[in-house]
């Protein structure tokens, strides 16, 4: 016994073979213009593989690493130092990809071309419209900015901190110039931005610089002033040297006030940067600079080296070594205090900070370590200061505004000198500090074209072509709801008495002398199909009466019922049976053209007593079979058909005659063929491959069926068994041989 599963397996496969079946045979019938279709598209393809312009492609490398500050200074938080890599790499693209960097790039490109007074070395910038195209004038610098973005692709491999800058241009030259022009634009603002910072301070410096030395020149023109006009030249040692201890802590004071300045103004950048890219974080750092336990230690270190200097100020050089030795092991102490609070403090914070600012936030908290140590220290170095002016303004009235002018070039001058050390320091930091972008390989002139590929061009053209081709078949064939097949009608649950073959000549629109092809060439493959389609009617009716009368109609005109009404009287009459072809079409008669006859008389002029009955009767050149043609056309011919008188005609037929075949009109224009069908024993519905629509064929039936039941099937006309059917087509391959094996010879259509 079968199983279950097996059966199911059985139909999945009948199912599968089924499908693949209808792929074939729809490409089979579509063939023409798949091949049509396909072969435009590899006609256009190679017609633009052979016209399309050589386009050159140069690459420049660049290898990106991330800031490490300047050669002055050691990396911030060194253990962080590859954290956040790609993402910083992705940001440094995106700054490549920048309105900023193509500004650059085609100001190069405009100036360069303008030097180089060689307008064929370039293509994407030079205006191709027809006005310009003799006088090679530019494009806009808008415009050649915007075609940049497209031109131009930046990407980074795989794995590498390496980012390839690739320019594609019809002129090797200019491919090679726009990606290199793109390297050295993209390192100049990469170490402008790098230097941002140290450039602030640099010229924050330079300006001091130039306030503290015109105050220095204004400075000594007062002291001289006032001594060539009080004629007070010296002051004793001890003012002297107490205008050297208050100039010397005057200067420090004012150089930490500027260290303090520098500090305050290099932290609110950082924290403004920081507030757009974490709020949240930018607050927390706040708590920390207001830490009572940092802000204790940092205040006892620049009270102890406040006190330092003083000390120092006024001891011998024996006792100095002793002093500093003492102050600094305590200043030592608490600045490892200091350093392991905050190593902690960075550890924590760090640890919790987004990789891609992690850096930002290690900048912010060592800035805000210098800010509180330079507020400090200034704090405590006014407070000497301020001591010192109190013993300074205790000195003679006679000297002391001497003492005052030379205190004041005392101080400047010391102040002078401390600013251009910084400055120095400053201008240093910034050439020192490099750019984090490296170039490791420049672009050069291509040699050979990297596109287009022809090769490639020509098989996708023939590759979408084919594929338009199948497109146009499957929605032509999803749109088309023609029959095709008998399978079509079975699958309806419409009778299919048999199919004829379009082979041999039955269409009357191509070859009407091989029409009757019953009686031209019996051997033929139709003629065959057509003693099929008789011996089906013959049994289509079983332990009933015989069917004599036979109705042939159609859905709509064109479509072969004529053709088959004759054809099947004729194999009918091939078997000694006496056959009638009666041609019932009121509307557009045509038995008596397959007949090579005139038209009248016919049956009409039978009907209205006009001629006898052997004047219609006519013989056919085939035996046994005999014709009636419809005669004049009449102005009603449902009445004619409807009336008693047409059935007692029909009943004198039946008399003489075995068979009866009636041509009528198609069902869905006229109501003749649907009368008829009453009347007659047997009613047979013609229907044309590829030609009639399955709605048609269905409201026919429909019209058709009716109590009488002489409705029997569908005749499926003009099949094309070589259109891919391979399950019908076998039948054709095996008649149409003989048996020794030649093939006979076949009609043409």
């Amino acid at each position: 016994m079968i199983s279950e599963n097996n059966i199911n397996n059985n139909m999945r496969e009948f199912e599968e073979g089924t499908s693949l079946k209808d792929y074939i045979t729809l490409i089979r019938q579509n063939i023409t213009p798949i091949v049509l279709i396909t072969l435009t598209g590899l006609i256009v393809s190679i017609f633009y593989a052979i016209n399309a312009r050589n386009i050159y492609e140069a690459k420049t490398s660049l290898k990106l690493q991330k800031p490490q500050g300047n050669i002055l200074e050691a990396p911030i938080m060194p253990e962080f130092s590859d954290f956040g890599n790609d993402r910083f790499i992705a940001n440094e693209i995106e700054v490549l990809k920048s309105y900023s960097v193509r500004e650059i790039v085609a100001d190069s490109l405009i100036s360069q071309f303008k030097e180089m007074s060689q307008p064929d070395s370039f293509y994407l910038v030079i205006n191709h419209s027809i006005e310009s195209r003799k006088s090679n004038t530019l494009l806009e610098k808008h415009t050649i900015i915007k075609l940049l973005k497209g031109k131009v692709s930046i990407e980074q491999k795989r794995g590498l901190d390496i980012v390839d800058i690739t320019v594609q241009s019809p002129s090797p030259f200019e491919a090679a110039l726009i990606a290199n022009d793109y390297a050295h634009a993209y390192m100049t603002l990469n170490l402008d931005f790098n230097r941002q910072q140290v450039t602030n301070v640099k010229n924050f410096l330079a300006k001091q610089r130039v306030e503290k030395q015109n105050e220095l020149l204004k400075a000594e023109v007062q002291l001289k002033n006032f001594q060539e006009k009080n004629g007070l030249f010296q002051l004793s040692e001890q003012a002297q040297a107490l205008i050297n201890q208050i100039s010397d802590f005057e200067a420090q004071k004012n150089s930490s006030k500027i260290d303090f300045t520098i500090s305050k103004n290099s932290l609110a950048q950082l924290k403004q940067e920081l507030e757009k890219q974490n709020p949240r974080l930018n607050a927390y750092l706040e708590s920390f600079a207001t830490e009572p336990y940092l802000q204790t230690l940092q205040q006892q270190i620049a009270d102890l080296e406040a006190r330092k200097d003083v000390a120092l100020a006024t001891a011998t050089p024996t006792e100095k070594a002793y002093l500093t030795l003492q102050y600094d092991k305590k200043i030592e102490s608490l600045k490892n205090k200091l350093n392991e609070k905050i190593k902690v403090y960075k550890a924590g914070i760090l640890a919790a900070s987004p990789d891609e600012i992690k850096d930002l936030t290690a900048k912010v908290l060592d800035e805000e370590v210098k800010y509180k140590a330079a507020k400090a220290s200034y704090s405590e170095l006014t407070k000497v200061v301020n001591e010192y002016e109190t013993k300074f303004n205790e000195l003679p009235k006679s000297t002391l505004d001497l003492a005052r002018l030379t205190r004041k070039v005392s101080t400047v001058e010391k102040l002078y000198l401390l600013v251009e050390e910084k400055y120095q320091e400053a201008l240093i930091n910034e050439q020192s500090t490099p750019g984090n972008v490296q170039v490791i390989d420049k672009a050069r002139r291509p040699f050979g074209s990297a596109k287009p590929n022809r090769k490639l061009i020509v098989l996708v053209g023939l590759i979408l072509g084919g594929g338009l081709g199948f497109t146009f078949a499957f929605v032509k064939n999803y749109f088309d709801n023609t029959i095709k097949t008998p399978d079509d009608i079975q699958n309806r649950n419409i009778n299919v008495l048999a199919w004829i073959p379009n082979i041999g000549g039955v269409d009357e629109r191509t070859n009407k002398e091989f029409e009757f092809i019953v009686a031209k060439r019996p051997d033929a493959i139709p003629s065959e199909a057509f003693r099929a389609l008789r011996t089906r009617i013959q049994f289509s009716k079983l332990g009933k009466d015989k069917i004599k009368t036979i109705l042939i109609t159609s859905s709509a005109p064109r479509e072969g019922k004529t053709t088959v009404s004759v054809n099947l009287a004729g194999s009918f009459a091939l078997t000694n049976k006496k056959v009638v072809v009666l041609d019932a079409d009121f509307r557009k008669p045509r038995v008596h053209s397959v007949f090579k006859a005139k038209r009248y008389p016919g049956f009409t002029d039978y009907f209205f007593g006009q001629v006898s009955y052997d004047e219609i009767l006519r013989k056919s050149e085939m035996e046994n079979l005999y014709y009636i043609t419809t005669g004049t056309i009449p102005p009603n011919p449902s009445e004619i058909l409807g009336s008693p008188k047409m059935e007692e005609f029909l009943d004198n037929l039946r008399k003489e005659f075995d068979v009866i075949v009636i041509d009528s009109p198609p069902v869905i224009a006229v109501t003749d063929s649907e009368i008829l069908s009453r009347l007659v024993d047997a009613s047979i519905l013609v229907v044309s491959a590829n030609d009639t629509e399955i709605e048609l064929m269905e409201k026919s039936v429909e019209l058709l069926s009716h109590d009488n039941g002489s409705f029997i099937g569908v005749l499926l006309n003009r099949f094309s068994y070589k259109s891919g059917y391979g399950s019908y087509y076998k039948y054709y391959y095996y008649y149409s041989h003989s048996s020794d094996g030649s093939a006979k010879k076949k009609i043409k259509t």
